[in-house]
């Protein structure tokens, strides 16, 4: 690796770990105000455990040996990877996906919010890392859903539908919220919404930059693609507010752009011209409805990570099949024999290969987040008490409020 794709890898690896504190001040804001102390902990609670878990086994699950479904114990504390490999290449890459070890888990936490125990959270969030996130991960990237066909450039599936389907069994498995769907909230604090917003869209750059590996041509189109994807989805989504509801609001704004985000994350390096701007605008028209879905499936999905994330997420990687053109990244080894999105004359293959990617994410990470919830449900429970719940559930849980 030279020096300076080095330098915008680990510049990058920075950036993606500032999301998860915009990602606590995004999910914070939207919470209601004796829980948001909670929310902030869960999220930091990633940042503390998950790396710990990446170094000592997860990355060598993740990435180690050349297996299809699971990778090997070759790289656990990180034995093997050393400063003399490529420049720092091996550790750098080890840090970069690292921090998207750490936010993965995190996106769950807006499914669950006001009601989870907060001990049952810090057990979940690294078993689900281990259980789900990392094999999920290798079948993606080396595993034998990259090798049919399917492209993820920086985790639509693996990420996005991943933790978003994870969200839903989350729902599912802790039950609805005391007075939901009778009671509803407002957001409690609409600038910090609007503050982790920025932060995430900031991050989002090395998300998705970062991802290409080095300093590039590829890097620069992605870098741009998550600019226009954004813009173009907060847009679709504020209108549709407007149009629908008569008002524009800077939580639908905001909630655009994150869509907007999620949707690039995995067409980012492989999509060009018009494309970021089209998947942007239809990402946003389809989760500004989406999130609406709760109401009529009966499932509380508290911020709405189902809506956004999955869907998006989904959208997203299901476009690469329409909009995928290899003229632009000729020289990228990931493309391999793998065909153009069917708008570019490839045919229906690659979109059959990301349907059934995604498919495969699904059904695994629903499967064993239920499994993992039910476990701990009958052993040390995963719901605070109606008192916690109904009153100041950061009193109750940490002994502190956010504001006094």
């Amino acid at each position: 690796m030279s020096e300076g794709s080095l330098a915008w890898v680990l510049t990058s690896a920075a950036l993606v770990l500032f999301m998860t504190p915009g990602l606590a001040f995004f999910y914070g804001g939207l919470d209601r105000t004796k829980s948001v102390g909670n929310m902030l902990l869960m999220n930091f609670w990633c940042a503390l455990a998950l790396p710990v878990v990446w170094a000592v086994v997860g990355y060598s699950l993740a990435q180690g040996g050349t297996g299809k479904y699971l990778g090997n114990f070759d790289f656990v504390f990180l034995d093997g990877i050393g400063v003399i490999d490529d420049n720092g290449g091996a550790i750098a890459g080890v840090v970069f996906l690292g921090m998207f070890a750490v936010i993965t888990p995190a996106l769950i936490s807006g499914a669950v919010a006001d009601r989870m125990k907060f001990t049952a959270w810090a057990i979940f969030a690294p078993v689900w890392l281990l259980l789900v996130f990392v094999p999920v991960f290798k079948w993606v990237y080396g595993g034998w859903l990259g090798q049919r066909g399917s492209l993820d450039f920086a985790g639509g599936t693996a990420i996005h539908v991943n933790a978003g389907i994870a969200a839903l069994a989350a729902s599912l498995v802790l039950g609805k919220r005391k007075g939901w769907p009778n009671q509803l909230h407002a957001p409690h604090n609409i600038p910090l919404v609007m503050i982790g917003t920025g932060i995430l869209w900031f991050g989002w750059f090395g998300f998705n930059a970062g991802s290409a590996g080095a300093a590039n041509g590829q890097a620069a189109q992605a870098f741009m693609n998550t600019f226009l994807a954004a813009a173009a989805a907060g847009l679709a989504w504020a209108l549709v507010e407007k149009f629908r509801d008569g008002h524009f609001t800077n939580v639908g704004a905001a909630s655009g752009i994150v869509a907007g985000l999620v949707a690039i994350t995995p067409a980012a390096g492989y999509v060009s011209g018009p494309a970021p701007i089209l998947i942007g605008l239809g990402t946003g028209v389809i989760c500004a409805y989406a999130v609406r879905i709760k109401f009529l499936g009966g499932f509380d999905d508290a911020l709405d990570v189902v809506g956004v994330h999955f869907v998006g997420g989904l959208v997203g990687s299901l476009s690469i099949g329409l909009f995928a053109n290899r003229d632009f990244f000729a020289d990228d080894a990931l493309w391999g024999d793998i065909d153009n999105g069917l708008f570019y004359g490839g045919g229906v293959k690659l979109l059959g290969e990301q349907i059934l990617a995604n498919a495969a994410a699904i059904v695994w990470s629903f499967a064993v987040t239920v499994a993992i919830l039910v476990v701990l449900k009958k052993t040390i429970g995963i719901r605070v008490g109606e008192e916690a719940e109904g009153s100041d559930l950061d009193l109750a849980e940490h002994g502190e409020t956010a504001y006094s």
